[in-house]
């Protein structure tokens, strides 16, 4: 456990006087990144103090170079007047506030350093105030993503309350994050179609993984294709599906039907509960065909893994060169088949590079000590060996996703007796992530290509956003996606929704006149028309766009809104079943109607001019939202259900209605010869 504090800047002293004593506390007295930091490098290896899953042996470094040159091969550091402070904060903060994608916090830190520089003078903390924040996050915005802005703009103005709360600015700057949050709510137009292309994989990649999942032989291609089968099942991250265990398949049977249902155990990467995917029944064999495919490439790697494990100290080697166990020098013939090499000279030129004393013996023969060998092999395990993952206690001789080492590498040869996992890196480059480098994929070494001709290239990311929007268009719930998804919040499903404006559209029209997915007028009019449903579904709904509680079917091309944004008591109203969001803000209307409803009774027994008539409409409203609430509440209603409420009555069809009960009332005191003349008459 790392030692931290809670800093408390002096009343008495000034900012550059709280300044010093927070650096220098920083620096001798917090343990996080280890008690042996050295601070004041411009480097440091943060390796061991964070964990992040799925990059295998890679080294995690902080640079605290400048916001200009942060991609030059040699990056200028910060000035030194904002280094010291810059290494200080992020210790202090990383103590508090820890945090696994450190990118961003890096970079706010860069973005208020250049912009102390722009403006001249000293670069100290000290100086930062409001413009010098603005003209930060100007940079920032300049510099990066809509996507990556945002989040840098919220370290920034972390960054700008840990300086005023401490104190260590001359003038306080209450300075709040103005880059907007990348919109998710227009559906239309060339914006949004460029996101969904960027988020989403091509449909030419997804033509050609099947038959490269068939085809594939060569360990690399069995190995990407399978992982990439696996992410078309169910919508899971990168690191969460490098980190599964030999043994992840649930087999259940269903007690009722009989019927087997199939799963894979999973630990979600971003807080969620460990958890049971089960697969859909279509995508069970494919899973299923590929987690045997990987495993019959990975066995040799966990069977050298356990060995590690029972042997702590030595060197595996094959079974064939186990009489070298007791020699004490061999040669670079017999050096070459226990690392796996066909040359000598491959040997010996790896005893160079690792810095093994090599020696002639009798007939001009190089041999070299066994235990040096042995010393530098032991040495090259994956950190943390055994382990795999911390979290969950899954070892390298239990994980699903480790191989040989270069075993995946097209040049190399592969290593007998070392052992390493597979990386995100290593699966997106399989996807085409450095085609442009000069790395093969998958598709390249099959042949497959855009159809504008350029390579096929997609994340392992983009599986997640695809699978959320088939789920999104098939009407699954909010809540069974964010579970589905491993997520905590659902609010987070906005990000991975892309359906498109068609797909919306097509929803409510493939739901009228079925009275089991379609509630309201809607779905008792097609059974009344006398063309077919289809054409009558593209009459009835030429268009759909996103509202709060759900979609307006208005065609805008006819006439502009009537209701002036009041949607409940507009026919136009389309709502679904399972939105969790839409459903949580017509809860808050509702609650808000009966509030104002509550009011207007209260004005107008009051006698208060005009309270009559919002009387009667907050009365329409809190009706509308209640009933539109009891059918999403009605367990009868299926998920994905499309509602539509009736026409609200007007003025003049309450007054008649009233009209009409209170005939009926006083017919029912009447006498029978009256009542049957009223009838009559009525009718």
């Amino acid at each position: 456990m790392s030692d931290i504090f809670l800093f408390k800047p002096k009343a008495e002293l000034d900012a550059s006087q709280n300044l010093r004593r927070f650096i220098d506390s920083c620096r001798n007295e917090l343990t996080v990144f280890g008690a042996d930091l050295p601070f004041d490098e411009n480097v440091w290896d943060i390796t061991d103090s964070i964990n992040l899953k799925g990059h295998g042996n890679k080294r995690h470094r902080l640079v605290f170079s400048n916001l200009e040159t942060v991609n030059d091969k040699a990056p200028a550091p910060m000035a030194e007047s904002f280094l010291s402070f810059a290494k200080a904060y992020f210790r202090y903060m990383q103590g508090f506030r820890p945090i696994v994608g450190v990118g961003p916090r890096l970079v706010a830190l860069r973005a208020l350093e250049a912009a102390l520089r722009v403006n001249g003078g000293d670069a100290g903390p000290a100086r930062a105030d409001i413009l010098i924040f603005n003209r930060a996050a100007q940079m920032i915005v300049e510099k990066y993503t809509e996507a990556a802005a945002y989040r840098m703009g919220g370290q920034l103005e972390m960054l700008a309350d840990f300086l005023t709360d401490n104190k260590l600015t001359t003038v306080p700057a209450r300075w709040r994050n103005f880059i907007k949050r990348p919109g998710d709510a227009v559906r239309v137009g060339k914006e949004f179609d460029e996101r969904r292309k960027e988020k989403m994989p091509s449909q030419a990649a997804l033509d050609a993984l099947p038959q490269i999942f068939r085809n594939a032989v060569e360990p690399i291609d069995v190995i990407v294709s399978s992982a990439a089968a696996m992410m078309c099942a169910s919508p899971d991250r990168i690191s969460e599906l490098l980190s599964l265990p030999l043994d992840c398949e649930v087999r259940q049977k269903n007690k009722k039907t009989g019927e087997e249902a199939y799963g894979l155990r999973w630990w979600p990467a971003k807080g969620a509960d460990p958890m049971i995917k089960w697969v859909v029944p279509s995508m069970a064999s494919v899973v299923q065909e590929a987690i045997e495919k990987i495993r019959k490439v990975t066995d040799e790697a966990r069977r050298i893994a356990k060995w590690y494990e029972g042997h702590p100290g030595k060197i595996y080697l094959v079974g064939e060169l186990e009489y070298l166990r007791g020699q004490e020098w061999v040669s670079m013939q017999e050096l070459a088949g226990i690392l796996g090499m066909s040359e000598r000279a491959g040997a010996n030129t790896w005893c160079k590079t690792n810095r093994i004393d090599v020696i002639k013996k009798e007939q001009g023969k190089i041999y070299v000590r066994l235990s040096d060998v042995e010393k530098v092999i032991i040495g090259m395990l994956p950190r943390d060996f055994p382990l795999l993952d911390k979290e969950t206690g899954c070892k390298y001789s239990e994980a699903l996703f480790v191989v040989r080492v270069n075993q995946l590498h097209a040049q190399r040869g592969t290593y007998n007796c070392q052992i390493e996992p597979i990386t995100i890196n290593q699966i997106n480059t399989g996807l085409g992530g450095r085609t442009e480098h000069g790395f093969a994929s998958i598709f390249s070494r099959f042949g497959f290509i855009e159809p504008d001709g350029s390579p096929i290239n997609i994340s392992t990311h983009q599986f997640r956003h695809y699978l959320n929007t088939l789920a999104q268009a098939g009407g699954l719930s909010q809540l069974d996606i964010a579970k589905w998804s491993g997520r905590k919040d659902i609010r987070q499903n906005a990000a991975y929704d892309h359906v498109t404006p068609g797909q919306m559209v097509q929803k409510i029209r493939d739901a009228i006149g079925d009275d089991s997915t379609m509630f309201g007028p809607l779905a008792e009019l097609a059974k009344k028309t006398l063309i077919p449903r289809d054409e009558f579904a593209r009459l009835v709904v030429p268009t759909a766009h996103t509202t709060e509680l759900g979609y307006c079917i208005h065609d805008y091309t006819m006439s502009p809104c009537q209701q002036h944004r009041d949607c409940i008591n507009c026919t136009d109203l389309i709502c679904v079943k399972g939105d969790e969001e839409k459903e949580r803000r017509l809860r808050q209307q509702l609650e808000e109607a009966r509030d104002l409803l509550r009011r207007a009774e209260e004005a107008t027994k009051d006698g208060y001019y005009g309270s009559d008539r919002w009387l009667e409409h907050h009365t329409s409203t809190v009706e509308r939202l209640s009933q539109l609430c009891s059918i999403i509440d009605d367990p009868k209603v299926p998920i994905g259900a499309v509602i539509q409420l009736s026409q609200p009555k007007s003025v003049m069809q309450q007054v008649t209605m009233q009209r009409r009960l209170e005939s009926v009332e006083e017919m029912s005191h009447a006498p029978a010869s009256q009542s049957s003349t009223a009838t009559i008459t009525g009718e």
